[in-house]
Parts: structure tokens; sequence; C-alpha cells
């Protein structure tokens, strides 16, 4: 499941990254936010708009420094509730002066997240809200979610030579159960087998939801892979 808010330039980044909390694993209990004893929720932000370096601060307290294209946040467990988010550019002193916000996001209780700040087909600035499926899968099997977030047409995913998802537009994403494993990944233009990314070797691990973000501009050449994976048994996440 996602959701998807495609707004103006610093509005959809803002939406993107607001969500993004401190850039160290563990709950965050922030300072003048309003924070509840409602549960937590688990996130973690891919920076996935080419050539935007921006800081991020928290309830007034830099939490993300010189946030690069292509990096993942570590995964955070937040406690339910609002933050106060202010997004400003690289290197600013402190927050005083954002370049967009603040604004209070609220967070709930639930399920894992991943927010995506990203490129639409159209290649304008937008943000999409993933949730990660906790689901166990048969013994011997990994899952393989494929997630569409580049400025490009709708794209085949190639799985060993042979098409394991097709027609997948932006910001669409699709799960598939596979054999434990490596395989070997290519994007394509729908209909086509010539690469506009890979092949790429992806490992189909067991207990594991292995998640591939197709990122980047078509246009401007700069196409990516980036992978984050989720522990079926609750183990934790990693991205690369």
């Amino acid at each position: 499941m996602h959701r998807t808010i495609a707004i103006g330039t610093a509005a959809g980044l803002l939406v993107a990254l607001a969500g993004i909390l401190p850039a160290s694993a563990g709950e965050y209990h922030g300072g003048d936010g309003h924070h509840s004893d409602g549960g937590t929720a688990e996130l973690t932000v891919f920076h996935g708009v080419p050539g935007l370096t921006v800081d991020v601060y928290v309830d007034g307290k830099l939490t993300l420094d010189n946030f690069k294209p292509g990096s993942f946040s570590d995964t955070l467990t937040l406690d339910a509730g609002t933050y106060s988010v202010a997004i400003t550019a690289a290197d600013a002193k402190d927050a005083s002066n954002p370049a967009i916000g603040p604004v209070d996001l609220a967070l709930e209780a639930g399920d894992n997240y991943t927010v995506a700040a990203h490129l639409t087909e159209a290649g304008d600035p937008s943000a999409t809200l993933f949730t990660n499926n906790p689901d166990k899968v048969g013994k011997g099997n990994g899952r393989l979610t494929v997630r569409h977030i580049a400025a490009a047409p709708s794209v085949d995913v190639l799985a060993d030579d042979v098409a394991a998802v097709t027609d997948l537009t932006n910001p669409d994403e699709e799960e598939l159960t596979l054999p434990v494993g490596t395989i070997s990944a290519v994007v394509a233009a729908t209909g086509t087998t010539d690469p506009l990314i890979g092949p790429t070797d992806v490992e189909i691990a067991k207990r594991t939801n292995t998640i591939v973000y197709a990122w980047g501009s078509l246009a401007a050449g700069n196409l990516a892979f980036a992978v984050q994976t989720v522990d079926l048994t609750g183990g934790g996440h990693h991205h690369k």
C-alpha cells in the first residue's frame, strides 16, 4: 500500500522529508513537539530527488545533516504524536531561517513505513508513503518488492532475463514471492528488454522483504537502483 502526495516543488519536498526524524535508530522523544503514549511507529526515509542536499531539523534539533540523494535514514522507532519539522539549506547554522516549514507532522502508531522523496514521471518533486509488508513468506522463499519512483514512463522489471513485473508506473509498487537466491535485475521500458537500469545482482533472502527502488531521471541520465531490506522476523532494517 502507498499514499502519494504530489504538490509544488518546495511543498512536495517538505512532505517527503518532513517524516525524517533522528538519524540514529531508537526512540525519539523530541523537544517542542506533542508526543503521546499511544504506541510507536517505525519509519525509514529515502531521499530520491537527484541534485538536492538538505538539512532537516525536528523540534528545533538538527537530525539529518547534509542528507544526500540516494540515501536512506536509519530506521526509527518513534512515539506516536506530532513533530515540528523545518528544512534548511545544507550547512545552515540553525533552523531560524528555514527554506521550508516549520510544519507539524502527525505520526500514528502502527505499521512500518518508508517515506520516499522522489520525482514524478514528469520530473516534479513528490512524496510517497509506502507501507512495508511484514507478512511472512513460505519456507525457502523471500519477498521482492519493486517500487517505481523515477522520472520515467512505465517499466518492466526483468529477473534473470524474464519479465517478473510488467507495466509498472510511478509511484506504484509490486510484490513477488521468489525462491531464496540471487537474481539479475534489469529495469527496461515496458515491452522492451534494453536496460534502463542494471543489470544488478539482487539477493532474495529468507525471512526478508527486499525492496528495490528505481529512482532518478531518465532525461537526466541518472536512473539508479536503491535497495532496502526489512527483516520479516522483526529483527531490523538495512540499506545499500
